[in-house]
């Protein structure tokens, strides 16, 4: 698909975007290539287009760059969509970024760190019109079946066995806009999702796929949680266990529960590139850190960090103590 045409594409059918609205591009320079095509895409809609080139040349960034303060001044933007490298360490500038986008829960956020053009092109967002349809129709589907959900259980292959809560938390889904919500969304999108009670988690997840912020994985990275909080990481791959066991220490909350997600997106298919990897059609992912941008969510970390199940079962039961197959062993059960 040439990338502007799945730029468009995401504009049209996932941000819904008008004709003369607005958008900012903000893109680092050394993803200009897919700036250039999202900003191709936005103009062939008729969108007043801006595209903010960033410089990546000075070091981890903590904060947000003081020049891009004015975009959110005196009126901002309808749209914005960030084209970022998806360095793990840059996570916490990344959610302030997010925060001075989406806190008048007006503008809409396509947020894509560690984007590249061969998404656009062969992967997870080279969708036409109607293949996007298709996979909201597909998360409606869990979501009906999901939101009276109580307790959700997981259990794969590698060893994984946890269970946690979720009463009282909706599920939603990134594959469109919520009107009502307005939450802000990863391009591309491929996910129904939920912010877990954050303390109820137990168990241990064995994550064999891939970590947000480290990439695929050469060895299982296995978890112990209690308490909604990881108390345990190991792996026969030392150096990235230390890696995870760090980012999980970013701060008091960077090790609490803060989100579960299904992947949905049928063209996902990278392991390299997580924005990617996690939409993996018929896998499931957990995320330790901040989720107050999620419905109910209380975990208010700086950091944010994913770990990629594969061929999960998924149980979920209601408050009434029916229980519903969601997953069989990597497939789709509803």
């Amino acid at each position: 698909m040439i990338p502007s045409q799945a730029a468009e594409n995401a504009f049209e059918h996932v941000l819904e975007a008008a004709p003369g609205e607005r958008v900012a591009i903000i893109c680092d320079d050394v993803k200009l290539e897919v700036g250039r095509a999202f900003s191709e895409g936005a103009l062939n809609l008729g969108l007043w287009t801006r595209l903010i080139t960033l410089e990546t040349t000075k070091g981890l960034r903590k904060e947000v760059p003081k020049h891009l303060l004015e975009i959110f001044s005196p009126s901002k933007p309808d749209l914005f969509i960030n084209l970022l490298r998806g360095i793990g360490q840059e996570t916490p500038f990344r959610i302030k970024l997010i925060h001075l986008e989406t806190r008048d829960k007006r503008s809409r956020l396509g947020h894509c760190p560690g984007v590249n053009l061969e998404m656009l092109s062969d992967g997870a967002l080279a969708l036409t019109g109607e293949q996007h349809k298709k996979m909201q129709d597909t998360a409606r589907s869990l979501m009906r079946s999901l939101n009276r959900t109580f307790r959700i259980e997981i259990s794969s292959p590698s060893g994984t066995a946890l269970s946690f809560s979720t009463e009282g938390r909706k599920f939603f889904t990134d594959t469109m806009i919520d009107w009502e919500q307005m939450k802000w969304m990863n391009l591309p999108t491929g996910e129904v999702l939920v912010a877990p009670i954050e303390d109820s988690m137990e168990g241990k997840l064995a994550c064999d796929m891939a970590i947000g912020g480290i990439g695929p994985l050469k060895k299982t990275v296995i978890l112990e949680v209690s308490q909604g909080t990881v108390t345990k990481v190991t792996s026969e791959d030392k150096a990235t266990a230390k890696q995870v066991s760090s980012s999980l220490n970013t701060d008091q909350w960077a090790k609490v529960t803060g989100e579960f997600a299904f992947g949905v997106n049928p063209k996902a298919k990278s392991l390299n590139d997580f924005l990617e990897t996690e939409k993996i059609n018929e896998t499931v992912h957990i995320a330790f850190g901040n989720n107050l941008d999620m419905p109910g969510g209380k975990n208010p970390s700086s950091n944010h960090m994913d770990f990629l199940i594969s061929k999960p079962s998924v149980t979920a039961t209601s408050a009434a103590g029916e229980t519903r197959q969601v997953l069989k062993d990597g497939k789709f059960r509803i």
